[in-house]
């Protein structure tokens, strides 16, 4: 085999890829992965979830001091916000982390190809990068290119005072006021950044409620909470247009009253980034919003070339991606391949944070499947209230027949923690009696779990 023959090229170096690259060369085949930024890790690592969750620590500790330290007798001056270096401990952990993956790559003897990969036919991909065109074989192909922001009709960004969520996390600046549109993940997490550090936020929701696809219940309290730390909601609001007039931005709603700002962040979900990778010259179709159709090896309909990640269907998420890639390289390998998307959690870093796995409420009204519910408040929780953080609640859905867990969805301090140990009952079909039996650490947060599982059977303790 020549130096540009492989046996799996990955197109894209994300969390679905760069994982899939690295279990690829675990198993023994000789692998590369095209990605056309310098720095490796896709969105998730370069200008996603590692950047964001950086500033959404930072900001929550600048908050913290500013108003609650004084509850826990610590008096402090006055506070003075350094944005500049609050944006370089962000971009320093990105540079570490996206550097870690080059390291990782060199370990596994993994070929990392820099450019922009295009398939040119069955077997075939071709870069073109800052050195030229490079032309790589490959035994089987992997789609792991991600998704991009996407946007309204008519709405044009400039990337400054209207963009999406890659400009919201460089602002050189704290903008008196913000617009965002879009009240699902994207836009409460870094609406939360700026809130905290003395934003007027307005988030924007055409629908009738926030976060869309979790639990009602949960998104109605977290509406709640939120509009507490200052953030104005207003749904049902549908943005026919966004300008830029006289250095600012003029925010047009149907039926409403424009609204005038210093900034925008559109944050209205993400497309697949499946556009001009050459999926004609294989014969894959992607759907309307460029989702490529696999089976449950991850194959799509053409021999040997396979997608992962943002690229297909499912939820958008970092873990799922890179679960998908360890799956799909497994599959190539003739291995079993597992992956249940029923024990995916999915988390929402805001403050309280908000996370969940399996089925909503609502979900399972609409199937008709009979179930019983075991809730627990934050407030109960001794260990919640020594770190001043009783403002959420966990609640658990089991099977009324069976007690099987069928979902739990949690909004409190450290919930994307506490939701791994439902994730884990879930994936090994543990029953709500199966937690509640399993003694929890005093005083803890998990505690919570614990008695909303006992909740469950109506027999909770604390609550």
């Amino acid at each position: 085999m020549n130096d540009s023959a492989f046996d799996i090229v990955v197109l894209g170096a994300g969390p679905g890829g760069y994982v899939a690259a690295i279990r690829a060369a675990q198993l023994g085949f000789k692998t590369a992965c095209i990605d056309e930024h310098k720095q490796l890790g896709g969105t998730c690592l370069r200008v996603g979830c590692i950047p964001s969750k950086s500033l959404l620590e930072s900001s929550h500790l600048y908050a913290q001091t500013v108003h609650d330290l004084a509850a826990h007798g610590i008096e402090v001056g006055k506070v003075r916000l350094d944005l500049a270096a609050m944006m370089k401990r962000k971009d320093d952990i990105v540079g570490t982390l996206t550097g870690g993956i080059d390291m990782l790559f060199k370990r596994a003897n993994i070929t990392p190809v820099r450019g922009r990969g295009r398939i040119e036919g069955p077997g075939k991909v071709v870069v073109a990068g800052e050195g030229g065109q490079t032309t790589l074989a490959a035994k089987h192909i992997i789609i792991a290119t991600g998704s991009v922001p996407s946007s309204l009709p008519g709405i044009e960004m400039d990337g400054h005072l209207i963009g999406d969520s890659t400009t919201a996390l460089s602002y050189s600046s704290v903008p008196n006021s913000l617009v965002v549109i879009g009240g699902g993940y994207i836009g409460l997490e870094l609406g939360s950044v700026w809130n905290r550090l003395g934003s007027e936020v307005t988030v924007l929701e055409a629908l009738d409620r926030i976060l869309p696809g979790i639990d009602d219940e949960i998104g109605r309290l977290a509406h709640r909470v939120f509009e507490k730390q200052g953030i104005k909601f207003r749904v049902k609001s549908w943005v026919e247009s966004v300008k830029v007039e006289k250095g600012k931005c003029v925010v047009r709603c149907k039926g409403a009253e424009p609204h005038t700002v210093d900034r925008v962040l559109m944050a209205t979900g993400r497309r697949a980034n499946t556009a001009k990778i050459g999926l004609e010259t294989v014969g894959i179709e992607p759907d309307k919003f460029g989702k490529i159709s696999v089976d449950r090896r991850f194959k799509t309909q053409a021999e040997s070339i396979y997608a992962i990640g943002d690229c297909i269907d499912g939820p958008m998420l970092a873990h799922k991606a890179s679960e998908e890639g360890v799956a799909c390289v497994e599959g190539i390998a003739g291995q079993h391949v597992h992956l249940n998307y029923d024990a995916i959690p999915a988390v929402v870093y805001t403050h309280p944070e908000i996370a969940s796995v399996g089925k909503t409420e609502e979900q399972l009204k609409a199937a008709g499947i009979d179930y019983r519910k075991g809730m627990c408040p934050y407030g109960a929780s001794g260990r919640a209230r020594a770190l001043g953080d009783i403002d959420g609640r966990v609640k658990m859905l089991a099977d009324a027949k069976t007690d099987r867990i069928l979902g739990v969805h949690i909004i409190g301090a450290r919930a994307g923690d506490i939701i791994a140990e439902a994730a884990v009952a879930m994936e090994f079909g543990a029953s709500s009696e199966d937690i509640a039996r399993c003694c929890h650490a005093h005083p803890t947060l998990a505690e919570i779990l614990h008695e909303a599982a006992l909740a469950v059977d109506k027999r909770a303790i604390h609550t």
